[in-house]
């Protein structure tokens, strides 16, 4: 599994390097266990993620469920915590979107305090309603706690693929870069956030997005 983790004091990088970065109980096990690294680090911290190449994240890996309901289920459930235990992590969070970001992987996006996306080429979609994938009340959620509705709305029920520019001027992302300066804006920012004091930025995040992460089945000590 290439998920790794590097330092650029005081910014974590998570890099996820495995072709379309498909959504598993291994990816979603490598990333728990990265954020469970970083809870040791009682200093100055911001965590930026990325992938490599055309991909952030390509959504679930329903050619590896395949038709195994319980399998599909607990990574449904895996997927759920992690962005619940993002929603309220105390440190400052930063997305690169790198490349496409579909489905599970747009609403891992969500669960960060920063997002900014590539330009010129990928897209950002919620694309169940083209795959006869229904969203749940959980799943809905989580476009419904971060996104402006309007624009929650659109991505249910319409599949739209925003392009850089489109997200963000529909909210989903704060900034978009050259595909060159995508990583390095991101560090940027998770840079000049990295002091803050992360105790009150963990109760702050949990005064916003604490019920959240409940409905998702986290609840951080």
């Amino acid at each position: 599994m290439d998920i790794s983790v590097t330092q650029e004091d005081p910014v974590a990088i998570i890099t996820w390097n495995e072709g379309e970065n498909r959504i598993n109980l291994d990816s979603l096990g490598r990333l728990h266990e990265i954020l469970d690294e970083l809870d040791t680090i009682k200093g100055p911290l911001a965590i930026v993620l990325t992938g490599r190449g055309k991909f952030f994240c390509n959504g679930l890996d329903l050619e590896r469920f395949g038709d195994d309901a319980s399998l599909y289920s607990s990574s449904i459930g895996e997927l759920n915590r992690l962005i619940g235990r993002l929603l309220v992590y105390p440190a400052y969070t930063v997305a690169a979107l790198n490349g496409h970001t579909f489905a599970g992987g747009a609403l891992i996006s969500c669960a960060f305090d920063y997002r900014v996306m590539r330009a010129d080429r990928g897209f950002w979609c919620m694309n169940e309603v083209e795959i006869g994938l229904p969203l749940d009340k959980q799943l809905w959620s989580i476009l419904d706690n971060r996104l402006p509705r309007a624009t929650a709305i659109i991505a249910a029920t319409t599949a739209h693929r925003f392009s850089g520019q489109d997200a963000r001027g529909h909210g989903i992302v704060e900034a978009v870069a050259n595909e060159d300066e995508v990583l390095s804006h991101a560090v940027g920012v998770a840079d000049k956030y990295a002091t803050l004091n992360r105790k009150v930025l963990g109760i702050h995040k949990r005064l916003i997005h604490g019920a959240e992460a409940g409905l998702l089945g986290y609840s951080r000590k």
